[in-house]
């Protein structure tokens, strides 16, 4: 797998209205989180998208132990693979008053619809056939190595991360996201398993939207009968409307059970409409 440089496109080219805009804007979030303030913005420039990187490495590697396969000459530390230079990179940081000490702590990456297509398709593609999505592909973005600092999981991070996805679809005209959910499979895969077997009773997307996955978890020789409450992530995303889009695919290398989910903006419902969109 050969490197590829990070960010070298213009970013007319990014396949958004007023990017160069956004990036220059911060948007503090009106939440406080650990007693701090928090600001959001989108990665300007390779340093920032580092620190992105930067984390996911110590949540991904150090943390839940995956076995991450940077391409060549990757610096250690960082977690770093071939879609990273086509995406654009959202970061949350702590306003502590220091300017030259404000550490990322949470962190997604985003794909636009033109960015894929410059690519060559999703990450999300590696792990599931999405054929039955193309309808929704012109409008469609992913999100993905989403992940917190383990010092700030209160929630705080996670809702500013949110707001300014949310700011971000509306003025750019998206209406669809997707993206895996992971599960740990530490457990040998019986907490996923049941987790499958409990959402897709309540949550599953209608035929036309369903995927396969491309190494399925082997949720038939797993018990599945496990009452399992989902992951805070997934559970924000199911209460904003989300869909399961079908059975989970194994990833042996991060060692999870990935679930695949989609979000329409126009299924927000009105209460998470008001909070997201409102100043967007």
């Amino acid at each position: 797998m050969r490197e590829l440089p990070l960010p070298t496109l213009p970013i007319q080219d990014l396949g958004v209205r007023d990017l160069r805009a956004q990036r220059r804007s911060l948007r503090r979030a009106d939440v406080a989180e650990a007693g701090a303030r928090l600001v959001v913005a989108w990665a300007r420039d390779e340093a920032e998208v580092r620190e992105a990187q930067q984390l996911r490495y110590q949540v991904f590697a150090e943390e839940m132990g995956a076995r991450l396969s940077p391409p060549a000459g990757t610096p250690p530390g960082l977690d770093v693979d071939v879609f990273d230079p086509y995406c654009e990179h959202l970061l949350v940081r702590v306003l502590d008053g220091d300017e030259g000490n404000r550490p990322v702590i949470g962190t997604y990456r985003v794909m636009t619809p033109a960015a894929a297509r410059r690519v060559g398709g999703l990450y999300s593609e590696t792990e599931f056939d999405l054929t039955r999505l193309r309808p929704l592909r012109a409008t469609m973005v992913e999100l993905g190595r989403s992940c917190v600092h383990a010092d700030h999981r209160q929630g705080g991070v996670i809702l500013a991360l949110w707001g300014a996805l949310a700011e971000f679809m509306q003025r750019n005209g998206l209406e669809t996201m997707v993206g895996c959910a992971s599960v740990s499979m530490r457990d040998g895969g019986h907490v996923a398993a049941s987790l499958w077997e409990q959402l897709r009773q309540t949550h599953l997307a209608p035929i036309e939207w369903q995927v396969r996955p491309r190494l399925a978890l082997p949720v038939d020789d797993l018990r599945r009968d496990l009452q399992v409450e989902p992951p805070p992530l997934i559970k924000g995303y199911l209460r904003c409307g989300a869909k399961l889009l079908g059975a989970p695919a194994w990833d042996p290398d991060f060692n999870t059970a990935d679930l695949p989910l989609l979000m329409r903006v126009a299924d927000l419902p009105e209460r998470y409409r008001r909070h997201f969109l409102a100043a967007a």
